[in-house]
């Protein structure tokens, strides 16, 4: 085409340096949420860099913390693997219902979102839990979902907790609080 001018970037694209600087901005976007989530909670309720630093002591301490079940979260979904952590929580809730009408129907729906194969949010379970729930939704107790509960717990503490504590977020946060707390 006549007239048509290319011009080229003169810096070349880095993805590593794209991703760290992405990840960065999360940690500050997610520092700036949680102060405004959380601004309304009386002071000894706030967000500390002791808090924070704790949850690298333990998944169950991390989820143990309201802040840090939302922080983790926000990390999973920023990594488009959220559906492991939402299946724990809503077997968490599951455990909850008293009656059995609503277990039923509950359970049904867990087990269409999150445990059929192919299902919108599945979690990666073995084919004979799978198996063995879907049995279960039949006739559901409060324990019909505690193997897959398990292996998904299990996952999380390999995988998504030891990438969380290694990702810009989380040392972003930690940063911001550090800086928060010094300035007092």
């Amino acid at each position: 085409m006549p007239g048509l001018i290319v011009q080229y970037p003169t810096k070349s694209f880095n993805m590593e340096n794209d991703d760290h600087g992405r990840n960065k901005n999360l940690g500050k976007n997610l520092m700036c949420r949680l102060k405004c989530m959380f601004s309304d909670s009386p002071a000894q309720e706030r967000l500390s860099l002791e808090d924070t630093q704790q949850w690298a002591q333990s998944l169950e301490r991390l989820l143990g913390s309201k802040y840090g079940l939302a922080t983790f979260r926000t990390f999973l979904k920023s990594e488009y693997s959220d559906e492991n952590m939402e299946f724990w929580l809503t077997c968490e809730d599951f455990k909850k219902i008293t009656s059995s009408h609503k277990m039923t129907s509950r359970a049904k729906k867990i087990f269409e979102q999150f445990v059929k194969a192919e299902s919108p949010k599945e979690i990666n379970i073995d084919h004979q839990t799978r198996e063995e729930i879907k049995k279960n939704v039949r006739r559901p107790t409060v324990q019909c979902f505690d193997e897959a509960q398990k292996i998904v717990y299990g996952l999380m503490e390999r995988d998504s907790y030891p990438r969380f504590l290694r990702s810009e977020m989380y040392k972003t946060l930690l940063d911001s609080l550090a800086v928060d707390t010094e300035q007092g």
